[in-house]
């Protein structure tokens, strides 16, 4: 079980994520509407998970974003899983940067995500578990935005599949299942990837991180 609080200005969202997340059989102590009343509550007693939108009273910009990294800055590890209704890359990335300063448990997810119950509570203990979690969705763009990048010209189609996959945080059994090919094969792929692209083939979340920080760019 897990403790969380839910950061979400709309009000059905809200109360649709925390009975989702009771019926999970995790315990909900807080869920409100603004970065202020979320600060508070995080303060207030640490939760396991912060669950929270992106842009939120009162400018409806990056308040909830913002929120998010000062309270991980004052709780380091935090856990935290951040929603958005749309591909918002200048926000993504900024999260990504955080994720290579502090790595432990973050996300991104666009809120359609929500709609898929077992993706999204994969997602949420995956965060919870000190992963790093961003939607596929995302990734996509961010590998679209970067493909003028010299190195990742150098990709095959399927390299570049692999390495979508990479990102979004699977392992390598988990991506071949995903293409229908052979863990083998993913494990091949993932050389050349590693090798054209210069990244550091360690296992587990500090590929992923590798990954995140090519596709942004650092």
């Amino acid at each position: 079980m897990l403790r969380l609080v839910i950061a979400e200005d709309a009000v059905l969202l809200r109360a649709g994520l925390a009975e989702l997340l009771t019926r999970g059989g995790h315990e909900v102590t807080a869920a409100v509407g603004d970065a202020t009343a979320l600060a508070a509550a995080v303060d207030a007693d640490r939760p396991d998970v912060v669950i929270t939108d992106v842009r939120m009273p009162p400018g409806f910009h990056d308040e909830g974003l913002r929120a998010a990294l000062d309270l991980r800055a004052r709780h380091p590890g935090l856990p935290v899983l951040v929603l958005s209704q749309y591909v918002a890359t200048p926000y993504a990335t900024r999260l990504i940067g955080e994720a290579g300063v502090q790595p432990a448990g973050l996300g991104y997810l666009l809120k359609d995500r929500v709609g898929d119950v077992g993706d999204f509570l994969d997602a949420l203990r995956r965060v919870a578990a000190g992963q790093t979690v961003i939607d596929p969705e995302v990734v996509r763009v961010l590998l679209r935005q970067q493909a003028e990048n010299r190195p990742l010209s150098r990709l095959t189609p399927r390299e570049r599949e692999v390495l979508g996959l990479m990102a979004e945080g699977l392992n390598n059994q988990a991506i071949g299942g995903r293409l229908s090919i052979t863990e083998a094969s993913v494990v091949k792929h993932c050389g050349n990837i590693f090798m054209k692209l210069d990244l550091d083939p360690a296992e587990g979340n500090r590929r992923v991180l590798a990954v995140l920080a090519h596709l942004r760019g650092a």
